[in-house]
């Protein structure tokens, strides 16, 4: 086995000052890599944890980041440092709007953040959108922790910009009014009165967060693809990966994009569906275009099939994606 890379971590025991360390190492043999993470801080003696073993460099890489931020997020320190994505200067607004988001986190009201997402909820529910597009939540806990006043105040919050200004300050507002705030505006002192060690510790955590969604994403592919290699079909596949149709068509597209062979799957979703039928939709969408399906659809199908709701419609939505992927396709090889 070959180690490609070694480095040094070392942690400093709060209790009595003892520096404990460990070391992390990736290696590869045969095209198999590992990522190995030997503790010697361990009160019982050298420990070994493996905390990636397979053929993927990218999955090993997220691996090992994500490694990287639970360790460092638990104070061990690298010797040798730059490690993980993304690392941003210590100054600057970007650092600030960081801290104002890690001190909204830790000191939000709970019980104007209650009042807050029962808004958001409702509010989404009366446009139509995912909750998360109105605010996310880490949104709601700045603005309960900062209980904004003004617009002007409103629009210090990181991620609160003009448009949702627009669409929902004044509701907003209306709802921050009503409670007492004991901080001010503008935002600058958060940088001076935040825990730098707290602070510390809430950015490894967010990257934890990240890498950890990230091997979610690789995980769940892996076993799409392999559900497709094993012939199975889009409703068994919604089936064992637990996704919305919706969602599952969208990576379906997005593997498409990443140049995996999925003309089996299309074909075996397709072969119900006449061939006239399908030159009708390649035909709209040579001459409407292939960014929107809906004007497609109006023109195979008619505008009344289009405004149904249900099983049906769905399904002729399935059908317009896989043919949209091999007609896409077909335009790439065309322009190479």
């Amino acid at each position: 086995m070959q180690v490609v890379f070694l480095n040094t971590f070392e942690k400093t025991d709060s209790d009595n000052g003892a520096v404990g360390q460990a070391q992390l190492s990736i290696c590869e043999q045969n095209g198999v890599w590992s990522v190995i993470w030997t503790d010697s801080a361990q009160a019982q003696g050298e420990e070994q944890f493996v905390w990636y073993e397979g053929g993927s460099w990218e999955e090993m890489m997220t691996a090992f980041r994500h490694g990287v931020s639970v360790q460092m997020g638990e104070g061990f320190s690298p010797l040798i440092d730059g490690m993980l994505e993304d690392r941003r200067s210590s100054e600057g607004s970007g650092t600030l709007y960081s801290m104002i988001q890690c001190y909204g986190e830790m000191n939000g009201d709970a019980d104007l953040f209650e009042a807050l997402r029962e808004w958001r909820r409702s509010k989404a529910v009366a446009i139509k959108k995912s909750a998360y597009l109105v605010a996310t939540n880490r949104m709601l806990w700045m603005i309960s922790a900062f209980v904004p006043q003004k617009p002007e105040e409103l629009l210090q919050i990181p991620g609160w910009g003009e448009s949702k200004q627009a669409g929902y300050g004044e509701e907003v507002l209306a709802i921050t009014q009503a409670f007492q705030r004991e901080t001010q505006f503008p935002l600058d002192w958060v940088a001076e009165i935040l825990d730098p060690k707290s602070y510390t510790k809430w950015m490894f955590k967010q990257k934890e967060n990240k890498y950890k969604a990230q091997m979610s994403r690789q995980q769940e592919k892996r076993e799409l693809l392999r559900a497709i290699a094993e012939g199975k079909s889009i409703e068994e596949l919604q089936m064992q990966i637990e996704l919305p149709r919706r969602d599952l068509m969208e990576r379906i597209e997005r593997l498409d994009s990443e140049g995996y062979d999925l003309e089996p799957l299309i074909e075996k979703e397709l072969s119900s569906m006449p061939e006239s039928e399908q030159q009708l939709v390649w035909n709209a969408l040579g001459t409407i275009g292939d960014r929107y399906l809906k004007p497609v659809l109006h023109q195979v199908y008619g505008v009344e099939v289009s405004q149904g709701r249900g099983k049906s419609v769905d399904l002729l939505y399935d059908r317009l994606r896989l043919i949209r992927l091999r007609y896409r396709r077909s335009k790439s090889s065309h322009v190479s």
